[in-house]
């Protein structure tokens, strides 16, 4: 096997300043975690970028597949060695570049010689391998600015690394690197994107689920479930409370003018998440509201919505229109799962003719003559909580166990 490591560049990681090796050993750790089960990985970090030593073919071909959903890595490369001849350096060239035979490409050789000792200078070894690899090629071209392909050589003490492929990362900043929120997560095509790209930002997530059996099915917390596990793909576990909220709901269809039903649901909804938030120590509440979207999400509406809280509410789609986020959600590949025909509680319970512009002092007015903290108290304890990715056996677990 050719290949010896894999180099990570860190790209935004970069611009730190004197807390920079905390954002590192972040990444690291996810890494770590994102691919447990290949065991332990040796990996050498410094200021610049990070090593992960190869051992086998397989472990190639899982990290290559797997790190591109690291959030924190701006790119990288696999890196291949040979010994520190000219001529094996040559033949490995001429193996690497095979890669890149099938389409037209410019390219040039870039050398760096660490090891000093070594015979021929950086410029003698440039003209060897290029003046080599060029003939052997006719899709290829030299090109010194800017070329499509740059076969980087790096002389150092131990051996000759090599490497031409450069891949995409993810970008952003290494998840838990920003801190704790709680994602309200539906089983709708919004919320996971909004997850999404607050993991983006180095934030660590929890989800909450409002959940009303008998008016919603399982299958609909399947749902769920199955979008939590996708966004772990990302580089961290995610824990997700299940509220049971169908006393809640009956009291607001019951107490509660139809127009302005749906603002008390959110204003519930929002109460019982900042009671969750507050017991798991998250900072901010996360949802997937995009404004004028629907009648709960106009200005008005979030207005009311939020005056339940003092809490952070972090809504990072917000002024993102609906294309746009079909368009993330097939990217992240939450899609096809977030339009499965299963309606969770919001739809269930959407009245014919929701007000757009309610008004705070009327809606706690209503609100008014009916007890609902002693149901969001219930429904804070009686929730189940489920921690991904994991066996489906072994997902439901005790509310109070430390799952983290």
């Amino acid at each position: 096997m050719i290949w010896k490591e894999i180099l990570i560049r860190y790209g935004e990681l970069s611009t730190k300043g004197r807390n920079k090796m905390d954002f590192i050993r972040r990444l690291r750790e996810n890494i770590r975690h994102a691919f447990a089960d290949l065991g332990h990985l040796h990996i050498r970090t410094e200021r610049d970028r990070m090593f992960i030593a190869i051992e086998n073919e397989a472990q190639m071909q899982t990290l290559v597949a797997g790190l591109p959903k690291i959030f924190g890595i701006q790119s990288f490369s696999p890196v291949a060695a040979c010994e520190k001849d000219i001529e094996s350096m040559k033949k490995l060239a001429i193996t690497i570049m095979e890669t890149f035979k099938e389409e037209q490409h410019t390219f040039k050789v870039e050398v760096k010689r660490t090891d000093k000792t070594f015979p021929l200078e950086s410029h003698a070894i440039q003209r060897e391998i290029g003046g080599y690899v060029l003939p052997h090629f006719k899709n290829l071209s030299v090109k010194v600015k800017k070329p499509d392909i740059e076969l980087r050589v790096e002389v150092r003490h131990d051996a000759t690394y090599m490497m031409a492929q450069v891949i995409s990362g993810a970008g952003g900043m290494p998840v838990g690197s920003n801190g704790k929120s709680l994602l309200m997560l539906s089983g709708g095509i919004d919320s996971p994107v909004a997850g999404y790209l607050m993991m983006k930002r180095g934030v660590r997530l929890e989800a909450i689920h409002f959940f009303s059996p008998p008016y919603t099915s399982q299958n609909s917390l399947e749902k769920v479930k199955v979008l939590a596990n996708e966004l772990t793909k990302f580089g961290a576990n995610i824990r997700l409370h299940v509220i049971p909220f169908t006393e809640i709901q009956v009291l607001i269809k019951e107490k509660v003018p139809s127009n302005v039903s749906m603002t008390t649901t959110r204003r519930m909804m929002l109460k019982v998440a900042d009671q969750v938030r507050e017991e798991i120590g998250a900072l901010a509440i996360v949802t997937g509201e995009s404004l004028g979207q629907v009648a709960s999400q106009t200005l008005e509406s979030l207005t009311a919505i939020n005056a339940v809280t003092n809490t952070p509410i972090l809504r990072p789609l917000i002024s993102t229109d609906k294309l746009e986020i079909i368009n993330l959600a097939e990217k992240i590949g939450t899609y096809e799962t977030s339009i499965q025909p299963f309606e969770d509680c919001c739809t269930i319970f959407t009245p014919a003719s929701p007000k757009t512009k309610p008004k705070l002092e009327k809606v706690e007015h209503y609100e008014s003559f009916s007890d609902f903290d002693e149901l969001i108290e219930r429904a804070v304890k009686n929730r189940e909580v489920y921690i991904f990715p994991k066996k489906e056996e072994e997902q439901k677990q005790d509310k109070f166990a430390d799952l983290l």
